[in-house]
């Protein structure tokens, strides 16, 4: 009989997901490492450099790989002989460990968790509640797997039942690009099949824990059908060009990974769960004798890169930066940012066009006329940080309200991350505007090149509020020009080209 003492399992809980949100596991490092030295596509190969020396010096720094520090996803597997030493239910010691976790002063996490949904939406500080699943089992022990899931990737998962005779590998190769860019590749796939809706997504969910091999399964072979899907998939879906932050390139998935479930005769439920580039997971067993012990990758997991700025790259003063520089520059471009810019994220597109709707005059000091926004939600900053990891944040959700803020602001500019749609593209051919993209997964990195930051309004936002960054040499590449042209069009296209070429 194990007994397992409430310190310890929230303990556990609390150092896990600090440890996740500095520290890639190993297997994500080396694939991401093995996929840049062989990437073809310069666009792609910079951003998976920023990548891995954001990864690493995330770890150095502990600090966390990305600003969006996830909504908390547990699984436990408990032991129908272990016994509890605590005062509460194991859902209260999981928040609990959630709780401790994310207001360590040491290395504040961003809470992103907010309640009512339907409502007030309010954050509820702490990032609690965590969504736990839990499966009595036989033994003496208590298995956990948990990790910290960004939104961006969240919001592209997906959902079908197919005719059993339908074919899992065309409808996901069907729905890969339909999900753009806002999951950040590259990541995984985690597909669940079979069971019923509800059951085949937590398939899927729990797909994304595990650990990427699909090296191993290429130079070995496949020796079941879902090892057969699993390649198939994985092979299609890079065919597709799409690339690091879809860019265009070589690799798109790291690993494809397949749960399935029997189903009813009639029907054949299919998950689709993207993980992003900041791959946040874990898993440990508690015995009885103490807190997890976790042990960290070593310096050698990560290559001997230095990320340097293209020396070709456009530099940019965002302070006189007109109209006229900016109808220069193409997709695809480089440019090293410098100057002020103002943040804001949803709910401040929401405030702006409430006041403007209703003939109110924006807060005082926010004025866009001639100036960029960069969409973010920053980690808070601790010691002397001028600011948290401020990695930026998927634009797409911002597309309702791009011609608001164009005709009506004089914004010239928008920095974030993923594709901007039809409306919102059109808006920016008409303002002349353009559109920067900064790379997902290097929140830390970004964070070094600001050098100063103000609030400037609404403060009861929280990381929402507006601020005001001085940045220097900040990289952005440009992805929808003045003309309305996108990156995240181009470049798929031209790869998907020559791929099929190459192969």
């Amino acid at each position: 009989m194990t007994t397992i003492a409430r310190d310890d399992f929230i303990e556990s809980i609390a150092d896990a997901l600090q440890f996740i949100s500095y520290y890639h596991p190993v297997d994500y490092i080396r694939a991401v490492t093995a996929a840049w030295e062989r990437e073809e596509s310069p666009a792609a190969k910079d951003a998976m450099e920023q990548i891995l020396l954001n990864s690493k010096m995330s770890a150095q720094g502990h600090r966390p790989i990305c600003q969006d520090t996830g909504s908390v996803v547990v699984f436990l597997k408990i032991g129908m002989d272990v016994t509890w030493e605590t005062d509460m239910d194991i859902t209260a010691m999981v928040n609990e460990g959630v709780r401790r976790a994310y207001l360590n002063p040491d290395n504040v996490l961003r809470a992103s968790m907010v309640d009512d949904p339907l409502g007030a939406r309010a954050n509820t500080g702490d990032n609690t509640p965590a969504i736990i699943h839990m499966e009595l089992v036989a033994g003496d022990n208590v298995e956990i797997k948990l990790a910290a899931k960004g939104g961006g990737s969240e919001n592209k998962s997906r959902f079908t039942v197919l005719n059993p005779s339908g074919s899992l590998v065309d409808w996901v190769v069907e729905t890969v690009p339909t999900l753009g860019a806002g999951w950040c590749p590259p990541g995984m796939l985690g597909i669940g099949v079979g069971g019923t809706s509800e059951k085949a997504m937590l398939l899927a969910k729990e797909a994304l824990m595990e650990h990427i091999d699909i090296h191993e399964l290429q130079a070995r072979g496949p020796s079941s059908r879902k090892e057969e899907l699993r390649l198939e998939i994985y092979d299609k879906v890079n065919a597709l060009g799409i690339g690091a932050q879809g860019l265009g390139g070589l690799t798109t998935v790291l690993d494809v990974k397949i749960n399935d479930f029997p189903t009813h005769a009639a029907s054949l439920p299919v998950a689709l769960i993207p993980n992003c580039a900041a791959t946040r997971h874990i898993e440990f067993t508690l015995d009885g004798s103490g807190p997890a012990v976790l042990t960290p990758p070593s310096p050698s997991d990560w290559p001997d890169i230095e990320w340097k700025a293209d020396e070709s790259a456009i530099r940019a003063n965002l302070d006189t930066l007109t109209k006229e520089e900016i109808a220069s520059w193409k997709p695809g471009d480089r440019v090293l940012l410098s100057g002020k810019l103002l943040t804001g994220r949803d709910a401040v597109h929401k405030k702006i066009q409430d006041l403007l709707d209703s003939g109110q005059p924006l807060p005082d000091g926010v004025d866009f006329k001639n100036r960029f926004i960069y969409y973010v939600g920053p980690v808070d900053p601790v010691g002397d940080e001028v600011v948290g990891p401020a990695g930026p944040t998927t634009a797409t959700r911002r597309d309702t309200f791009t011609e608001m803020m164009l005709d009506r602001t004089g914004l010239i500019g928008m920095i974030g991350k993923a594709e901007r749609g039809p409306a919102a593209r059109e808006s920016i051919r008409k303002h002349g505007a353009v559109y920067l993209i900064a790379v997902g997964g290097a929140a830390y990195l970004v964070s070094k090149a600001i050098k100063s930051s103000r609030l400037i309004a609404f403060e009861e936002l929280g990381m929402e509020a507006i601020r005001e960054f001085e940045i220097e040499d900040m990289p952005v590449t440009v992805a929808v020009d003045t003309r309305g042209d996108s990156v995240h069009e181009s470049g798929p296209a031209e790869w998907r080209i020559r791929i099929s070429e190459i192969r």
